[in-house]
């Protein structure tokens, strides 16, 4: 656990928290990628200062005070948790018996440590970021104006559906499914008691939105879309390879590789024998299971630059069945200049159109017969992959959205 204050030269600003259960940087995935651009408005309007969670052995994040214009920083330190299958199965075992949603239980009995950081400030703005903290707000709106939920996703629409792609794999009830039927319950029972209490609500989308509005229809919601930091396109070739980005120990990514694995890719194999199929991001180890023994699989680990890496593939695949939120992968795609095959739910909340800007195919012979489809035609590639890039261009990087955010932290 450490404090770290900035030299005393920050510009005098309105004051302002921010509480996030990640480091905002570096940008290496869609929770610190959407935090930071929050960050990133919040320091050009406020004095801002920033609480983040941490890992154990994940870097310190102090020296983000000074590089990025925070006037104070805290890091509360999580204790270590085994991640050996039997460890986490009793752990979630408990949390079952608790009814307690894994990762609220994981940033939760903080509240001590919290308020000795606060305590003697008033901030005329908080944010927290991901439902996981909300809690937090208890400790919070006796100290702030205003305090602002960033919802990442909307976490009982997420167990839900989890819970169906499990059901849909295995055709039979399982452990896992109990699970998350269980810890959706308990995330809308939190979720109506908590929704309403925020000053306002950020979505990543319309659909999540109206998910808000109707589990706690007192919530007042406004839509804050997910985007990347402006970057200039990357000029790879294509090599013969179909790309699908993500972090691969969180549970909507597993599953998206299950089922690729199972009912795509073993027809994109056999009809393009050079074709390699490569999963870019961290955890790879979290599939090994399900794409061993496959030379024509590949898993790059932690890539620095996720956008350069899509850059280099002929068609990236989002195969998801589950999840809730916007799709950063999608918009890290478009600004690769790249053609997307998604599910219907992975695009869920972009600004796309069906065969404008990207490919939608829900069933496994579908996909695959898009994905080959393009794969077949360099025009078509090139086509969706410049309307992408103009997607990102026109709606989807930070400069584009800031004003969104504005005007809802400026509510009422």
């Amino acid at each position: 656990m450490s404090t770290q204050s900035p030299a005393p030269t920050l510009e005098r600003r309105p004051p302002a928290l921010l509480l996030a259960p990640e480091s905002p940087y570096p940008l290496v995935g869609g929770g610190a990628l959407r935090a930071a651009s929050v960050l990133e408005f919040l320091t050009q309007h406020y004095a801002v200062d920033l609480v983040v969670f941490r890992q154990p052995g994940a870097p310190d994040p102090a020296p983000l005070a000074a590089h990025h214009h925070i006037r104070r920083i805290h890091t509360i330190g999580l204790p270590y948790h085994a991640r050996d299958p039997v460890t986490k199965a009793l752990r979630n075992g408990w949390r079952l018996v608790k009814h307690r949603p894994p990762l609220i239980d994981r940033f939760s009995g903080f509240e001590a440590e919290l308020v000795r950081f606060v305590d003697g400030y008033r901030y005329d703005l908080a944010v927290i970021e991901h439902f996981w903290c909300a809690p937090y707000l208890d400790q919070l709106e006796t100290r702030s104006a205003r305090v602002v939920l960033d919802l990442h996703n909307v976490e009982s629409v997420w167990h839900q559906r989890c819970a169906e792609a499990e059901a849909r794999a295995t055709g039979a009830w399982s452990p896992v499914q109990v699970a998350h039927r269980v810890f959706r319950e308990a995330c809308l029972s939190l979720e109506r008691a908590y929704l309403p209490r925020f000053a306002c609500v950020l979505a990543t989308s319309q659909a999540d939105a109206e998910h808000v509005r109707g589990i706690a229809p007192g919530a007042r919601v406004h839509v804050y879309p997910n985007a990347l930091p402006w970057r200039d396109q990357p000029r790879r070739p294509e090599r013969e390879i179909i790309g699908f980005s993500g972090s691969f120990d969180y549970e909507p990514n597993r599953l998206a590789v299950r089922f690729f694995a199972r009912q795509v890719w073993p027809r994109l194999r056999h009809e393009w024998p050079a074709l390699t199929w490569r999963l870019i991001g961290r955890h790879p180890a979290s599939v090994a299971d399900l794409v061993a023994g496959d030379p024509r699989i590949e898993c790059s680990g932690p890539v620095e630059d996720a956008v350069a890496e899509l850059a280099g593939c002929k068609v990236v695949v989002v195969p998801l069945l589950s999840g809730s939120g916007t799709r950063l992968k999608i918009v890290e795609a478009w600004a690769a200049g790249r053609a997307v095959v998604s599910t219907t739910l992975g695009a869920e909340g972009l600004p796309a159109e069906d065969g404008r800007d990207l490919i939608l195919a829900d069933e496994p012979d579908r996909f695959a017969a898009a994905v080959s489809d393009l794969l077949a035609s360099p025009a078509r590639r090139a086509a969706l992959g410049a309307r992408g890039r103009a997607l990102f261009e026109s709606r989807l990087h930070w400069a584009t959205v800031w004003p969104l955010l504005g005007s809802a932290l400026a509510w009422p």
